[in-house]
């Protein structure tokens, strides 16, 4: 899978890439999905474009694509610590997740 078109442009600003090159647009479509898919394993299901709750969701992939970004070295320096409002919005987007109908 790679990036949604429609997302593309909103996932380079967040990141501060103006023009990648081809190396570059494949990690990102890695780290995508990889956002994606932890989300999913969160419990965070993909919710319908155009809510507020997919503009959370949205805002929710691009942070986790940007920290493995600038993450992506072998080693890193200095103290790692966690981010206190990417926590509180997926705790949002578990307590908004709709019910499921069986």
């Amino acid at each position: 899978m790679s990036i949604p078109e429609e997302k593309l442009a909103g996932l380079l600003a967040y990141c501060r890439i103006d023009q990648p090159d081809e190396t570059e647009k494949s990690l990102l479509d890695v780290l995508y999905d990889a956002a994606v898919g932890y989300l999913d394993n969160a419990g965070v299901s993909q919710p319908e474009d155009g809510t507020p709750r997919a503009a959370q969701y949205e805002l929710a992939v691009n942070s986790l694509v940007l920290d493995a970004y600038d993450r992506r070295e072998a080693a890193t320096s200095g103290a790692l610590s966690d981010n206190p409002a990417f926590r509180r919005l997926i705790v949002q987007l578990k307590l908004t997740e709709p019910a499921v109908q069986e």
